[in-house]
């Protein structure tokens, strides 16, 4: 037997392991996303920056083949839907990283409200679930083409494709209530931000009659003395 072929790592660590700014979003995005380890993250900001090296490569120069190849990298990343199909090559560099996470098969399946969570979404591709057509997906970071977002479903086959699976009425359940508290937090949030505002306008009036109550003592005053 030979040998087996050497796996190529696909992301670049950060330069320093430990910069509590960049650890702190990393986890917000790691929770935002559903992610479960941190180089699925490096792993979508290695794509980005490799797609914004080559559009500052391609800005620079002016040539019929780098014409070519800026029309391939806007012509890729438009049917990626990380760009409108009018768009110029330095709005590439404009990409942030949720740009490219929002178009994981994972956060899609998500999206389009056939799992209750972002994990639940994880654990349905990888358990042969999820389908684009006819092809079945198991790689919750596989990046979508818009004309393949449409073809979205569960699996022929799969019994999770049942609408009246439990697993997906409990979903539904789950997602109403997550949206539902969603709500109420931010009408909470809405009021108390309202309250504060009330509380601020209250105290600058109370503090405008105590200025006006000093300014009528102080001409009372000088009436007396005159």
């Amino acid at each position: 037997m030979g040998s087996p072929k050497k796996q190529r790592k696909k992301f670049s660590k950060p330069s320093h392991p430990w910069q509590k700014e960049r650890i702190l979003a990393e986890k917000e995005i790691l929770q935002g996303y559903g992610l479960r380890r941190k180089y699925e993250i490096w792993k979508m900001g290695t794509i980005l920056k490799n797609f914004t090296r080559q559009a500052k490569n391609l800005i620079t120069l002016n040539n019929p083949q780098v014409e070519k190849e800026r029309n391939q990298l806007l012509t890729k990343l438009s049917s990626l839907g990380l760009l409108g199909k009018d768009a110029k090559i330095e709005d590439v560099l404009s990409l942030t990283l949720k740009d490219v996470l929002e178009r994981r098969l994972q956060t899609l399946v998500y999206r389009k409200n056939m799992a209750g969570s972002l994990k639940q979404a994880r654990q349905f591709i990888v358990h042969d679930h999820i389908s684009l057509g006819e092809r079945t997906i198991t790689a919750p970071s596989y990046l979508v083409p818009l004309d393949e977002e449409g073809h979205i479903q569960f699996s022929q086959g799969s019994v999770v494709a049942d609408p009246s699976h439990p697993i997906r009425v409990v979903a539904k359940v789950e997602k109403k209530d997550k949206k539902e508290k969603k709500e109420v937090k931010e009408e909470e949030k809405k009021t108390k931000v309202e309250g504060k505002k009330a509380e601020k306008g209250n105290k600058t009036a109370s503090e405008k009659k105590s200025e006006v109550r000093k300014e009528i003592k102080g001409k009372k005053a000088e009436v007396k003395e005159d």
